[in-house]
């Protein structure tokens, strides 16, 4: 087995901080590792200087085998606003395709175009300037994947993306012979794609085999035999500080290295690791809530020609924990923004939203950073509980905000929120530049919180663990409620898919199709009559459009489309993607009636 990666003695260090110190690993064909470790701690630098773009104060080394082919995926992709998705992509694979045949340009041009249709971008032809940071990032994403590369190297490339694109990179890498180094929050993500957990721990690595499951188990196992081998040393401890005290004639100089040893031994009984699973006491606490939160009465709201919420009446309840789900641009942010009064862009409101008199919203979103740089941690949030128990040790207090992490700047804006003590508390992706150690503290702080929750993620473990139900935003307005969490309701669709499929095929076993097609699942016959056609007519639809949306993947993948049939067949595919999307919702509201 060939190994395509070596690393040896590399540190990095920002002034008194030091990220890592010379740590070493390899890295062999076939690996597909998830790398752990707390915010601040020099995941992304590290990233960044086996790209190139940021050296080893140590020197070091770092060795890749020649003959690969390596892809990077940072998480800030440099992009030029003027140009369009698909000439933007073009134009980062100049290196890629300066020795191509005709052959070879017009296979990696088929590569990209496929790439961006089943990643959602359709032909590529929109400005770059008009992308969202999840369209941005699937940008990106062609361009690392249209290199069909040997060794992906890849820093949080689920972030912003929504599930579709999520589960389309799992089967992509699962399926993919090539070999992983990556950065993930994305638990689930982890789980089905890597084969190895590596962890970076108090400036050690450690490596697990295995899934995420299996590296919870027995980093739990390092952690607690780690601490029983310091227990050990504070009994030697205090057995040599009684020696230290005894009579000056027993310190004589013959036992100096017995008094060396003292020290040696105290510092390695003061370095006790803590799992992430902390004590949350009363931190979890929230301002009293009365008996009335949120209550909407025939809710639209309209921009333009668009509607992005039809007739909504939901009266939110304490205690409750929702999670809210859907496409980009169906009206996550909009609804969100309508509850919370904040400005909604200046669109058409109707209906009624009431508030209850003893409501304190605290609301985390995604752009809602802002500090004064020179502010120390302390002088941010002044909760040194709530501080300790979102991973700010005592002696990270008096650091300045301008010399944090990303990641740990985005923390301590929850903590800005948390410690005003909310009662209802929504959360706009709060997953996304989280390290796993702090989504574990994040979810157990939650599940203690004693007040209602709304939760808009993409994060599937995230919002199986926390929410009750689901509100499914549609498109066109259209707002389902769901029961369950999120792995439920994707399991729900897949069941419906399912059973379309074994319908199907039933008919065409028998003679009369018609018979098979009037056994109708109990959950119609609450349909009125108009429903109910409606009901069938949709899944008529959907057979035919799930049979175009085949023929042409069949196309795609055969390589035999000219350049003008390839981008037509490109624009249609994304038009039915957008079209069965939109039919499986109604299907879904009609279902749940």
């Amino acid at each position: 087995m060939a190994s395509y990666l070596q690393i040896e003695n590399i540190s990095k260090s920002y002034g008194d901080k030091i990220l890592f110190e010379k740590i070493g690993f390899n890295i062999n064909e076939g690996d597909k590792i998830a790398l752990i470790a707390p915010n601040g701690t020099g995941k992304t630098t590290l990233m960044r200087i086996l790209a190139g773009k940021d050296k080893s104060d140590s020197g070091g080394q770092i060795k890749f085998l020649k003959q690969i082919r390596i892809a990077f995926l940072e998480q800030d992709y440099a992009f030029d606003p003027q140009l369009s998705a698909y000439d933007q992509v073009w134009r980062d694979s100049a290196m890629q395709t300066a020795g191509l045949d005709d052959d070879g340009l017009f296979a990696y041009e088929l590569r990209i175009r496929q790439l961006m249709t089943a990643l959602g971008l359709g032909d590529g032809s929109q400005p770059m300037s008009s992308l969202s940071g999840g369209e941005v990032k699937r940008v990106a994403l062609t361009r690392m994947l249209a290199t069909e590369a040997d060794f992906y190297i890849m820093d949080e490339p689920t972030n912003h993306l929504d599930t579709d694109a999520i589960e389309f990179l799992e089967s992509y890498f699962k399926k993919a012979r090539c070999t992983l180094f990556m950065v993930t929050h994305d638990r689930y993500f982890l789980d089905r794609v890597c084969n190895t957990v590596m962890e970076m721990d108090h400036g050690a690595i450690y490596i697990y085999r295995g899934d995420y499951e299996n590296y919870l188990v027995k980093r739990q196992e390092r952690i607690d035999n780690y601490n029983a081998q310091t227990d050990k040393v504070r009994n030697i401890l205090r057995r040599e500080l009684e020696w230290m005290h005894a009579t000056p004639c027993a310190r004589s100089g013959k036992a100096k290295y017995r008094k060396d040893a003292f020290y040696e031994l105290k510092d390695r009984a003061e370095q006790v690791y803590r799992s992430s699973r902390v004590d949350m006491g009363d931190v979890g606490a929230a301002s009293r809530l009365g008996s009335k939160i949120i209550d909407c009465k025939d809710v639209s709201f309209w921009y333009g020609d668009a509607c992005y919420l039809s007739h909504f009446t939901y009266n939110f309840q304490r205690y409750e924990r929702v999670g809210i789900v859907g496409r980009n641009g169906v009206g996550k942010s909009t609804f969100i923004n309508l509850l919370t009064g904040s400005d909604s862009g200046g669109g058409r409101l109707s209906g009624i939203i009431e508030r209850g008199e003893s409501l304190r919203i605290g609301y985390y979103h995604q752009d809602g950073i802002r500090f004064d740089e020179d502010q120390t941690v302390l002088e941010t949030v002044s909760d040194t509980h709530l501080l300790s128990t979102f991973l700010f040790p005592h002696e990270m207090l008096a650091n300045r905000i301008a010399s944090l992490s990303g990641g740990e700047k985005r923390r301590l804006y929850l903590l800005t929120i948390l410690m005003r003590q909310p009662n209802l508390l929504i959360l706009d992706e709060p997953t996304n530049d989280l390290d796993i150690v702090t989504l574990n503290v994040l979810e157990e702080y939650l599940l203690s919180f004693k007040g209602t929750l709304i939760i808009v993620s993409h994060d599937r473990h995230f919002l199986d663990r926390l929410v009750d139900h689901l509100f499914v935003f549609c498109g066109d307005g259209v707002v389902k409620d769901f029961i369950g969490g999120y792995t439920e309701y994707r399991s729900y669709i897949k069941d419906y898919e399912a059973e379309q499929k074994r319908l199907r095929e039933e008919v065409q076993k028998t003679v009369h199709p018609a018979a098979v097609s009037r056994d109708d699942p109990p959950a119609r016959k609450k349909l009125s009559w108009k429903e109910q056609r409606e009901f069938e007519a949709l899944e008529a639809e959907l057979d035919t459009l799930n049979a175009e949306k085949a023929e042409i993947e069949a196309l795609l993948s055969g390589g035999s489309l000219s350049y003008e049939a390839c981008n037509e067949a490109s624009r249609r595919y994304s038009e039915l993607k957008a079209l069965i999307d939109e039919k499986e919702m109604r299907w879904l509201e009609l279902s749940l009636i």
